[in-house]
């Protein structure tokens, strides 16, 4: 623990949130990295304007890939 309090208060957290998961904290939540909410925008935004596979489309990409 002592190493730990010399770590980055960022790094420090993260730690944290990973030995809680590991207990099982159930009020333990994931965050978001900044490239993760980035995508999770980007994709929002293509719901939004109706930029989905369509069900054939999913299901003639499991077959190709073999699913």
């Amino acid at each position: 623990m002592a190493k730990a309090r010399d770590l980055s208060p960022a790094l420090q957290d993260e730690i944290a949130r990973h030995m809680l998961a590991f207990v099982g904290d159930e009020g333990s939540v994931y965050r978001f990295t900044p490239e993760e909410e980035a995508e999770l925008d980007e994709s929002r935004v293509a719901e939004a304007r109706g930029a989905c596979a369509t069900d054939a489309e999913i299901r003639a990409l499991r077959a190709k890939l073999g699913l």
